[in-house]
């Protein structure tokens, strides 16, 4: 073989490894989450909630996802899975970008038996995504929108009878507003229904009914927060007063 025909072989080759490599971007992606060069193991001592717990006597925040503070339904039972699944056993941590929060707490992505026990908390409908600033995970957002499809846990849909009505007329990340319209021909009752981000700042209506054909904007005022919305991407979660899922968005 001429060495000009070897260099051809060895281009077409190269090119075919690039194509596999972006063809399979999603599970390049899932395995780099999963092979962090900062891993360290320990026995879950003690499980706080949902998306934290005790090992080597510190506390980590798990990461890329979001569960029911106390008092929100299913805190109970994301905190009580997490549980089954891993106290009293040796986990290995994970950092990613950011070793540790505001509040002091490690920063990881939690595995038992090579299994990623955040993104099992995704699938089994007990967390939703939640990247802040981490670099979004596509496994993440695709198990959240399976279990939506299977309605598990917080992952049910609504079952109101203005689910189909309430829509996402806008959201404004400059102006930081979302508009919700009802488009039925009768007036709904959005009273204790819920607007989200992917984090922890959420609106509750009071006793409010929306007309119908008509409209209502809510503000990062109304939530009490300077901003909500982030500019590099977030989710919309819209509840009934019930916790069903009337609208979920992504941007």
């Amino acid at each position: 073989m001429n060495k000009k025909r070897r260099k051809i072989i060895q281009y077409a080759i190269f090119l075919i490894f690039i194509l596999i490599l972006f063809l399979n971007y999603t599970k390049i992606e899932g395995f780099l989450i999963k092979n962090f060069d900062d891993t360290n193991t320990g026995i879950v001592s003690r499980v706080i909630d949902g998306d934290t717990i005790v090992v080597n006597n510190e506390s980590v925040r798990m990461l890329g996802i979001n569960t029911p503070e106390r008092g929100e339904r299913y805190y109970s039972e994301a905190k009580q899975y997490l549980e089954t699944l891993v106290l009293n056993k040796t986990v290995s941590l994970r950092s990613g970008e950011e070793e540790y929060d505001l509040y002091h707490r490690r920063l990881a992505y939690v595995f038992l038996n090579k299994e990623n026990i955040n993104l099992k908390q995704i699938q089994e409908g007990y967390a939703s995504p939640y990247f802040p600033t981490e670099v979004k995970v596509n496994e993440f957002y695709s198990s959240w929108e399976n279990c939506l499809e299977e309605g598990k846990n917080l992952c049910k849909n609504s079952e109101d009878i203005c689910k189909n009505c309430i829509k996402l007329k806008e959201i404004n990340i400059e102006k930081q507003i979302v508009v919700l319209e009802n488009q039925c021909n009768f007036k709904c009752n959005l009273t204790n229904w819920t607007i989200k981000d992917e984090g922890r700042k959420k609106y509750t209506f009071g006793k409010f009914y929306l007309d119908n054909k008509k409209n209502v904007k809510i503000g990062a005022e109304d939530f009490k927060e300077e901003y909500v919305w982030t500019s590099t991407g977030d989710s919309v979660f819209v509840k009934d007063a019930l916790g069903g899922i009337v609208i979920y968005y992504r941007y």
